[in-house]
């Protein structure tokens, strides 16, 4: 072996060369999609642990004064609470699951109405903020106590794109996307549609936002449609599995995910989503991540059909959840 690699140096150093490579790729790949890194736990960020952040100055304890964290799941009124298949009634707590079939697919659409703010809450996948770290939608509610969940921004699968989860900002490193739009949830209930460019995540803190999802883009603002028919994102197809949420008024949102991708459901295109948004009222409503990981669980009943290929009805592991609980 060493004589015929003597005799053609050039062939060796294809050789290496090309496992360098594989070895490479195979790596990137194990730690973009596989391998847990910059994890933080929901009990670190309760305890007014440093936040997660790529810049220079640490965010203080005294700016998370207002985190209600995913443990603080209220069930004191669920021994009280009327439920049926697609009804919960508690005292503070109404939700409707309605289900219609729109431009061939099937929506299947939570009006939520609640009294306090922090009932609307975020979920992180095992208790932990961190790239790779993920459960299904239905796991996490199940952890968190959720009485309606729906699939969040899927924030790991990126490095950049403000993350706020019950009023702790874990990173405040914004998108490459000069045209990146958030939800902010704030503390009185309201949403606001903010562009990362213009407001840093601890102005948003300071103002008093609960919550801040990174997927986008905005749907509806000031009760109109905000995209075209021509707007995607980057990942998607044209007619997909969709997931958004939506406000009407202050303690007065809807909670949307469609099925897509199969024979019953065709999917529906941002513009299709937005139209049911507005049709329901909302004033303000955004697109959260789509596709394989658009779920919507109900009193820990998965009842929509989550698929990523259309082949089989599963749902997709992913960071986080928005919930009710």
């Amino acid at each position: 072996m060493k004589r015929r690699f003597g005799r053609n140096p050039r062939r060796l150093w294809v050789v290496l060369f090309s496992t360098f490579l594989v070895c490479y790729s195979v790596f990137t790949l194990l730690d973009a999609f596989v391998i847990p890194s910059d994890v933080v736990t929901v009990e670190e960020a309760s305890g007014n642990a440093v936040a997660l952040s790529t810049s220079s100055s640490e965010t203080e304890s005294d700016s998370n004064d207002n985190d209600t964290s995913d443990s603080d799941s209220s069930d004191s009124s669920s021994s009280e609470a009327v439920i049926t298949d697609t009804t919960y009634e508690s005292d503070g707590i109404s939700i409707t699951i309605t289900t219609e079939y729109i431009n061939d697919t099937y929506v299947y659409i939570a009006d939520v109405q609640i009294e306090d703010v922090t009932d609307l809450q975020s979920g992180l996948a095992e208790g932990s903020f961190g790239r790779n770290v993920s459960e299904t939608t239905s796991e996490i509610a199940e952890e968190v106590g959720a009485i309606l969940a729906i699939n969040g921004d899927y924030y790991g699968f990126r490095d950049s794109g403000y993350v706020i989860r019950n009023g702790y900002l874990y990173r405040d490193t914004a998108s490459d996307d000069e045209d990146a739009e958030d939800l902010v949830i704030y503390s009185d209930g309201t949403f606001e549609i903010i562009n990362e460019s213009e407001v840093t995540a601890q102005e948003l803190l300071d103002a008093g936002a609960l919550q801040v999802y990174s997927f986008g883009p905005g749907l509806v603002e000031d009760g109109e449609i905000t995209v075209s028919t021509s707007d995607e994102v980057d990942q998607s197809m044209t007619s997909n599995p969709r997931t958004a949420i939506g406000m009407i008024d202050v303690g007065h949102y809807v909670f949307v995910v469609s099925d897509g991708r199969t024979d019953e459901s065709e999917g529906l295109t941002l513009y299709e989503l937005a139209e049911v948004m507005q049709d329901l009222g909302c004033t303000v409503a955004y697109n959260l991540d789509g596709g394989g990981s658009s779920t919507m669980v109900f009193n820990g009943t998965v009842i929509n059909n989550p698929t990523t290929n259309g082949d089989t009805i599963k749902e997709r592991s992913v960071s986080d959840i928005v919930y009710i609980g």
